[in-house]
């Protein structure tokens, strides 16, 4: 049974739709890529399936139940951590008590340290800097406490990240594509977008190329650098 399945979703804003048809798997343990031009519904599905908007069709589950109609607080207190695009942290707060924010679902405090410990193994940085207000951070920095954030739930089963190397400098993505692997190589599932390929496409088990609102491609990494017709419309002849 798939950790995610998304069957036949349409989704968007207003009487506009943006998303048009998508069926999506994502197996326990699996880190999957959505990649795809600006503006075609990545952000969208994502949004769809933590419950920030509603779908007009089709069917979300997580872990074997269907996550339609329920509060974007219930989808994530069944473990389902969104990070989304851009650096949405409480910018008056500190580094500390931004991540205990994200821990406000766990049932007692020892779990929420416990998992604030991970989060500061994973991140050293946000240790060290545990006092200083988020306003203060750089990007780098800022996206680490984003994902931190996410991290906090002691239940959490499923990871998805919103183009998490947006405006970042090339070393401080190495970085946080280094604590991403680490991540899966604890057997978290976790979903990336991005819009640029090359960025998740060594570190993905599969991709999805989205465009207009539905995929036109899925497989391999591999298997994308194999197809002409891909490398010529996405990646450039």
């Amino acid at each position: 049974m798939p950790l995610l399945e998304v069957k036949d979703c349409h989704a968007g804003y207003g009487t506009g739709s943006i998303l048009n048809g998508i069926d999506l798997t994502v197996a326990q343990g699996e880190l999957i890529g959505i990649v795809g031009p600006n503006g075609h519904g990545k952000t969208t599905l994502l949004r769809a399936i933590s419950g920030l908007l509603p779908r007009t069709q089709g069917s979300i589950a997580l872990n074997g139940r269907s996550i339609l109609g329920l509060a974007p607080e219930k989808i994530a207190q069944m473990g389902l951590a969104h990070v989304p695009q851009g650096d949405l942290v409480y910018k008056n707060m500190t580094i500390l008590e931004n991540l205990l924010v994200g821990g406000y679902a766990n049932r007692s405090d020892a779990r929420s340290q416990a998992q604030l410990d991970k989060v500061f193994a994973l991140f050293p940085k946000l240790e060290q800097r545990a006092e200083q207000i988020a306003s203060s951070l750089s990007g780098g920095e800022r996206r680490m406490l984003g994902i931190g954030r996410g991290l906090m739930m002691a239940d959490c089963r499923l990871l998805v990240l919103d183009e998490p190397s947006l405006g970042l400098a090339p070393v401080v993505i190495d970085q946080i594509y280094e604590a991403i692997d680490e991540l899966r190589a604890t057997g978290m599932t976790i979903v990336v977008v991005e819009e640029n390929i090359a960025r998740v496409a060594g570190h993905a088990d599969r991709l999805y190329l989205m465009d207009g609102g539905h995929f036109v491609w899925s497989g391999a990494p591999a298997e994308m650098h194999e197809n002409q017709k891909i490398i010529d419309t996405y990646l450039g002849a």
